[in-house]
């Protein structure tokens, strides 16, 4: 078996069915947490303010602008990238489609080209703060480098595919969609988890302060 086909078949499904098993599991153990019995009244509605804490906290407070600004802004500009690239593309989609049954029109090849570039200078940006400012780099661990590097891996990949840089098609093609793989392996064991947990954390976060009539 070449690298390709097992990067296209075997190397596929074990990716996704760890994503799948790993997220799954991850989410039952968070949401079964024993939360502790409420002894009091409400003094506002809990779901209401869970509900809106999940969408006022994709903007820090208006105190806390001046210290995270330019790394929000990143953190946007890397995100909205990475999305348009990952649901952007003719062959992702295809992808999506066979696995799903969904299926939408496909962005220009020069749209995600130019978003991948745009996504990897924003995650290079975010990983030199991280390196040079203290507090962050204290704050830093392994696991938020090894994530750096498994979600920039495969736009770079996917970028030489796009170019036809470097080795032949075919194995550049194996190693991006081997790149990909790993990257949805490792979701549900890392802190890329917070693709799937910011939402319920939010939103729980939220309705503790609301029901105690706490402003979120």
């Amino acid at each position: 078996m070449q690298l390709l086909d097992f990067a296209r078949g075997p190397g596929l499904q074990i990716a996704i069915t760890l994503l799948v098993l790993g997220t799954t599991w991850r989410l039952v153990h968070m949401l079964a947490l024993p939360w502790g019995r409420r002894r009091t009244e409400p003094r506002a509605s809990a779901r209401r303010a869970g509900l809106a804490t999940v969408f006022r906290r994709f903007w820090p407070l208006a105190g806390f602008q001046e210290g995270v600004r330019y790394g929000h802004l990143l953190g946007y500009i890397s995100h909205i990238g990475l999305a348009v690239v990952v649901f952007g593309g003719v062959f992702h989609i295809e992808l999506i489609a066979s696995i799903t049954g969904l299926h939408w029109p496909s962005l220009p090849p020069i749209f995600i080209t130019f978003s991948a570039a745009v996504a990897i200078a924003a995650f290079v940006a975010l990983l030199i703060r991280r390196l040079t400012q203290p507090v962050l780099r204290m704050l830093s661990d392994w696991d938020d480098y090894f994530s750096w590097l498994v979600v920039v891996l495969p736009l770079v990949t996917g970028l030489a595919v796009a170019g036809g840089l470097g080795l032949r098609y075919e194995t550049l093609l194996a190693v991006h969609i081997l790149s990909a793989e790993l990257l949805l392996i490792w979701i549900p064991f890392g802190k890329l988890f917070h693709a799937f947990s910011f939402a319920p954390s939010r939103a729980f976060t939220g309705a503790q302060y609301g029901r105690r009539g706490v402003p979120v």
